[in-house]
């Protein structure tokens, strides 16, 4: 077994160990994701998956595209029991980039641009959820993030073609999940004071 298949495994269980706490907490109600960051992060995933296996990044990609798998019902499961409903205009503009990657890829037949196009419209994603948490720090699960961190970490390591098309996504999407940890800790804080 090579070392790429190791870190892909990793990052794979991972992806189990972040999403079973998360779903579980939104079934009880203690996590409020907001609908729209979810819906973005897992159509962006999704195709970043499958620019990056266009892109050579082998089993690296595999815990990116089971992460966009699993992303995808999260809004669906928080719709059910405690989703964050507040939906402001800003919202649509982010969903609506969103939704641009994917025709642009098939128009350019450039993974690398829908890479980067996902990459930011990912990142912009982070924007409904960081308002969210400004008001509500204690709706979101801070370890949730912390594990994205940790797992995109061991995305980059298990990439068996490292390349912009196949690094960018795993790397901001790592550093954008630490910031929101920070985020998120300093608004409890300032709270608590």
């Amino acid at each position: 077994m090579s070392w790429h298949n190791i870190f892909s495994f990793a990052a794979i269980v991972l992806t189990f160990v972040a999403f079973f706490p998360y779903y579980r907490a939104i079934i009880r109600e203690e996590t409020k994701p907001h609908i729209f960051s979810w819906f973005i992060w897992a159509f962006g995933t999704i195709v970043v998956f499958v620019a990056q296996l266009s892109d050579g990044a082998g089993v690296g990609a595999w815990p990116i595209g089971l992460s966009g798998l699993i992303t995808l019902g999260v809004p669906f499961v928080a719709l059910a029991k405690s989703a964050d409903r507040s939906i402001v205009a800003l919202d649509w503009v982010f969903l609506a980039l969103a939704s641009l990657a994917l025709p642009l890829w098939l128009v350019t037949e450039t993974a690398l641009l829908a890479v980067l196009i996902l990459t930011t419209v990912d990142l912009l994603g982070f924007g409904p959820s960081i308002r969210k948490a400004y008001w509500h720090p204690y709706e979101e699960n801070t370890l949730f993030f912390v594990l994205g961190a940790l797992r995109n970490g061991f995305v980059l390591l298990a990439l068996e073609n490292v390349t912009i098309g196949t690094a960018l996504f795993p790397l901001a999407v790592g550093v954008a999940c630490i910031l929101f940890v920070l985020f998120i800790i300093w608004r409890r804080r300032s709270i608590a004071l």
